[in-house]
């Protein structure tokens, strides 16, 4: 139990531990949402390390049990990509990245290709919708936490970002 001035809680102490262990599980998820966000490699590091240091400083206000971790920190690692990505800065030192290896035959496919470029032209926004629902997985309501909004504008922004890169597709497919 913790003891404070004249009240006695029952939740217990979150040690650095604790802490730790939540922050690794979700660094790459979280790593790969910033990079989508800002499409920079090194800004979405820098990112994922701010969202820590604040995550740290604020664990002890997260509400909830240990499973609200996840929507809590991806939340903020998306409010540090909005915050980067009207920095000024940003897009006056933006650099041209070599062109990569492919790594696997299906992404060398054209439709692989052509899948990405839509996915790029999509807004941030939309990016990010669509990659916490389909590449994360997480529930709709989740989705909403991250993004700012509630479970049922995200579900909204899912629908209209997909449809944005397939107009013909039955919105009861990505919802089952």
């Amino acid at each position: 139990m913790i003891r404070t001035m004249d009240t006695v809680s029952t939740r217990p102490a979150e040690g650095p531990l604790d802490f730790s262990s939540r922050l690794e599980a979700v660094l790459a998820p979280a790593y790969r949402l910033a990079t989508v966000m800002l499409r920079d490699p090194s800004a979405a590091e820098d990112a994922v390390q701010e969202a820590a240091v604040k995550a740290w400083r604020k664990h002890g206000q997260l509400r909830g049990a240990a499973e609200s971790f996840r929507p809590w920190f991806l939340s903020i690692v998306a409010n540090e990509c909005r915050m980067a990505r009207r920095s000024r800065w940003l897009g006056v030192i933006r650099m041209a990245e070599p062109p990569r290896e492919l790594a696997s035959p299906e992404e060398s496919t054209v439709v692989g290709h052509e899948l990405r470029d839509a996915i790029m032209a999509l807004d941030v926004a939309d990016r990010a919708a669509l990659f916490c629902f389909f590449y994360l997985d997480l529930p709709l309501d989740e989705v909403g936490r991250v993004l700012g909004v509630s479970p049922s504008a995200a579900r909204s922004r899912v629908y209209r970002a997909a449809h944005r890169l397939r107009p013909g597709l039955d919105p009861g497919e990505m919802f089952r």
